[in-house]
């Protein structure tokens, strides 16, 4: 997983964190924003950090950062990551 993330971070490829929390999914709000806050306190990060990273506005993940929302969730790095190419600047010659 770790030379997996690290081809792609040579490559310059963009990744982005999608742990899937769709609040449709959830009982209600508060039930979604207590299980993201424990989430956040378990990886040992911010709830605002954990929400810049749910929602792909983050420019990168610290790879112990990744490893630790894995060890909680329980998944791989492939389960909640998804690679979208960035669009090449057309050139009008």
């Amino acid at each position: 997983t770790h030379r997996l993330m690290d081809r792609a971070r040579e490559a310059g490829i963009f990744v982005t964190f999608d742990p899937n929390l769709r609040p449709a999914l959830w009982e209600n709000e508060e039930t979604m924003r207590q299980v993201l806050n424990e989430l956040a306190e378990k990886v040992d990060i911010t709830p605002a950090n954990l929400s810049i990273l749910k929602t792909g506005k983050a420019k990168a993940i610290r790879f112990s950062t990744l490893e630790a929302v894995c060890r909680v969730l329980d998944c791989q790095p492939g389960d909640i990551l998804e690679y979208t190419p960035e669009e090449e600047p057309h050139n009008e010659n």
